[in-house]
């Protein structure tokens, strides 16, 4: 009988191990998800402003439809690209790749009209410029830290999926490791000049 009580009580904690372990990682998947839909709100403010910012270029930059047409272009492909995630139910290595491929046409589309409008002193000094050029600078900083937030939750995701002992298991209930947010490109890593 006693015997019987061991093996009880040995399956018993090792229930309660696999539960606990498993409620684990489902909470840090989750806290992935949760900082991917902070990048994901930040992404579309972004492309929200885009058209306000055109709508005020376009009257100063009568000679520079293509210049417009391509930032109108780069957000909408960027869009995409995050609505792709979004249907999938969260970032993937492929749609991620896509993502920040997107987003680096964008960063550079915005880089030329930038540049661009410092030929228009008029459009420099509009109010509703300097509006959209502080709003889309705050943006482009709550997007850094976004990206840094969610890469960090990726990152102890993965570490807890890929110590021992959850690493016996984590694969057996789903868990996979997230993908980071990672800019590859040099051209994209630099910052969008966003000042006049």
């Amino acid at each position: 009988m006693s015997t019987t009580m061991i093996v009880i009580g040995i399956v018993a904690l090792l229930a309660i191990w696999l539960i606990a372990l498993y409620n684990r990682l489902v909470g840090m998947r989750n806290m992935v998800k949760n900082a991917w839909s902070q990048i994901d709100i930040q992404l579309q403010r972004r492309y929200d402003l885009i058209p306000n910012l055109i709508e005020t270029v376009k009257g100063y930059m009568t000679y520079e439809k293509g210049t417009l047409e391509a930032v109108i272009n780069a957000r909408n492909q960027a869009s995409a690209a995050r609505k792709a995630i979004e249907q999938s139910g969260g970032p993937t290595e492929g749609s991620l790749k896509e993502l920040i491929a997107a987003e680096s046409t964008l960063k550079g589309s915005l880089g030329n009209l930038f540049a661009l409008a410092e030929n228009y002193p008029q459009l420099k000094a509009s109010e509703p410029m300097q509006r959209l050029q502080e709003e889309l600078s705050s943006t482009e900083n709550k997007i850094a830290f976004s990206r840094q937030g969610y890469n960090d939750q990726a990152m102890l995701y993965n570490t807890a999926q890929q110590t021992f002992p959850a690493v016996l298991v984590a694969g057996v209930f789903g868990h996979h490791p997230a993908d980071l947010y990672q800019v590859t490109d040099a051209e994209a890593r630099k910052a969008v000049k966003v000042a006049f």
